[in-house]
């Protein structure tokens, strides 16, 4: 009967021979610590191959495999975050070059030997930064080629690793079918053993067909051993031959394919790993040389490259000075004559006159045009003075329609005066501009009196205003958003800065009459003036006759504002805000969202989030009048938390 000892177990060849370790026909046989080592190297070889032929090899490898790719790839992420680095030094040193140079080349700059041995430095550090971009260069072509070489391999190991686990897997399975039929036909067998020597069981037998004979239950046991026998035999025939196939080709070709991938991983993220430091090497080694470079011994002293250490010795101080205060010798007037004192000849006969009298004529004779030039002084300084215009904002009449629209007026049209300061012309110039003749249509300008208001949106409820249009925000408002959006993002002091009176007076005018013919997207229908455009929204705010945070909520909003920690005040703003009226909400959203964007602007604007809270604070809570004055902190908290956290409290849609 066969077993299952009889399988075959024997490995193929080492995959590390050791018949190198013989020493060769005519060549001297080595000394004992060679020939220790040679043992040594045989008997690791033969364990090696005791390990990768086993039942554990494929997997052992297959695991090892994913190893070494997995090291190449985080070797090439490394790389890629080193070139990216590098580039941005390598391009942010080159740039500090170039502006550097055209800096120290300008005339209020030192010049001399300081600006030469400078443009020497610029050299030096530019010849870095091409170091730095041919390693940046060099340190993207390895990381590809590491990428590459890890796709490869990774599309190698899969096809083997389905092979070699699935003749394992093939063998196993039949092993184990073998042990269920041999442990099936054990059994049967010992069963037949005892009914065939007599070892009867108590009770009678029951078949299918009623009670059996001793004899009958005798010969149903036997055919059964004998089919147990005849598939056992079966079962092991397929597991040998399931098993000789292993060891002999599957295992095999599964180990040396997958050492061979092994091999080619490890031996070129290796390649690339001294690649990498040589390159570093180089690096440095090119930054030292341009630094310090190496003397000529052929050269003179004069054309041999200098250092970045001899190039600074080079300046010379002093001889700088004496070239620049020379360079202007031609500039230097004439002379000046000796100052004598000459008496007049119809004086030549009296007596000097007394020292107070002397000091008093010499007073005069110093003054071109003597007293009467004294006397002249404080009218035309009075007179400038009375001629002076104020600006917008400054001085306590700011506010009074006629300075603003004097100032306005002669604004330049946008984008220009970005820089918030107007230069004002003479009094000759405060002519009517093109902007104040004609309104928005082109056609001659109205005044706000003369356009009826047929559908009046300043001062009517956001309610109303939304039974009546339609529109959850008002058009006013999405007018006024879309022209700072398109036109003043990049405006210095937008929202700050006060508009025109007589622009914003018109513009309210023509939205009271019929705010669905404006379109702000075209500049000349609000006079080029994005200020008067924010200024006209905040006035229509200001005119709510319920502010769009509501009086109702706002002993909420300032209480929520005193909660020190940021998170639960986001929050509890955020619950209020979801508790506003359909209209409120909406208005403040787009609006919040607006504002949003103008600080995401403030390195040009300078409006930040601190700076629109305070324009908008007492604007949006109703409250710059009145008992609630003393909130005004408060209120501002509430707008800068508010802004703060736009896309936490609405969603960006």
């Amino acid at each position: 009967m066969a077993d299952d000892n009889d399988l075959p177990r024997q490995s193929p060849e080492p995959l590390f021979s050791s018949n190198d370790a013989h020493p060769a026909d005519g060549v001297p046989e080595s000394g004992p610590a060679e020939v220790d080592a040679s043992h040594t190297r045989t008997q690791a070889s033969q364990l090696i191959d005791e390990v990768i032929y086993s039942d554990i090899g494929v997997a052992t490898l297959l695991q090892r495999l994913k190893q070494s790719i997995a090291s190449a790839r985080d070797f090439a992420a490394f790389l890629k975050k080193r070139s990216i680095l590098e580039e941005e030094y390598a391009q942010g040193l080159k740039k500090l070059c170039k502006s550097t140079h055209e800096s120290f080349r300008r005339p209020e700059h030192r010049q001399g030997s300081f600006a030469q041995q400078n443009d020497e430095m610029i050299r030096i550090f530019d010849r870095m930064s091409e170091n730095g971009i041919q390693f940046v260069l060099s340190l993207h072509q390895m990381q590809e080629d590491l990428s590459d070489m890890t796709s490869n391999i990774e599309r190698g190991r899969k096809p083997w690793k389905q092979t070699g686990l699935s003749a394992e897997k093939r063998a196993q399975d039949s092993e184990n079918l073998m042990e269920k039929a041999k442990a099936k036909y054990d059994s049967l067998a010992e069963d037949y053993d005892r009914v065939r020597t007599g070892d009867k069981q108590s009770g009678k037998i029951f078949g299918l067909k009623g009670p059996k004979s001793a004899a009958q239950h005798e010969e149903d046991l036997l055919k059964k051993v004998q089919a147990a026998d005849t598939d056992y035999a079966s079962k092991v025939n397929t597991a040998r031959a399931q098993r000789q196939e292993l060891i002999t080709t599957l295992r095999p070709q599964s180990v040396r394919a997958l050492m061979s991938l092994i091999s080619e991983c490890d031996a070129g993220l290796t390649l690339q790993l001294q690649k990498f430091a040589s390159l570093n090497e180089k690096l440095l080694l090119n930054n030292g040389l341009s630094l310090s470079p190496l003397k000529q011994q052929e050269q003179s002293q004069d054309a041999q490259p200098r250092s970045l250490r001899e190039a600074f010795h080079l300046i010379d101080n002093d001889g700088d000075l004496n070239s620049y205060i020379l360079s202007f010798l031609s500039k230097v007037p004439p002379k000046r004559p000796e100052i004598n004192y000459e008496r007049h000849l119809t004086l030549a006969g009296q007596q000097p006159m007394s020292t107070a009298a002397n000091r008093q004529s010499q007073l005069l004779l110093s003054s071109p045009s003597g007293a009467g030039s004294a006397m002249q002084t404080a009218p035309q300084l009075s007179t400038t003075l009375n001629t002076h215009v104020p600006l917008s904002g400054s001085g306590p009449d700011a506010q009074s329609p006629v300075d603003r629209s004097l100032v306005g007026a002669h604004q330049p049209q946008y984008p220009g005066g970005s820089n918030g300061v107007t230069s004002l012309p003479g009094p000759s110039s405060f002519q009517p501009t093109f902007a104040d003749q004609t309104t928005p249509g082109g056609h001659s300008a109205p005044y706000p009196g003369e356009l009826p208001p047929l559908k009046p949106v300043f001062g009517v409820s956001l309610d109303e205003l939304f039974r009546r249009d339609g529109s959850a925000v008002p058009m006013v408002v999405y007018q006024c958003l879309q022209a700072v959006d398109l036109f003043g993002l990049d405006l210095e002091g937008i929202y700050r800065l006060s508009g025109t009176a007589s622009h914003i007076a018109k513009l309210k005018a023509i939205f009271d009459n019929d705010s669905s013919q404006v379109d702000f997207r075209n500049p000349e229908n609000f006079f080029h003036d994005v200020n008067s455009v924010a200024g006209l929204l905040k006035q229509f705010f200001r005119d709510l006759p319920e502010p769009l945070m509501t009086t109702e909520h706002y002993a909420e909003f300032i209480n929520a504002a005193r909660v020190d920690d940021d998170i639960i005040r986001r929050d509890s703003l955020h619950a209020i805000v979801n508790s506003l009226p359909d209209p409120n909400y909406a208005t403040l959203r787009a609006l919040i969202i607006h504002l949003n964007r103008v600080q995401e602007h403030s390195h040009v604007n300078r409006m930040n989030a601190g700076n629109l809270a305070i324009c908008f604070g007492p604007t949006l809570m109703g409250s710059n009048t009145g008992p609630n004055i003393a909130d005004a902190g408060w209120q501002v908290r509430v707008i800068d938390t508010i802004l703060q956290n736009t896309y936490q409290i609405f969603d960006d849609d």
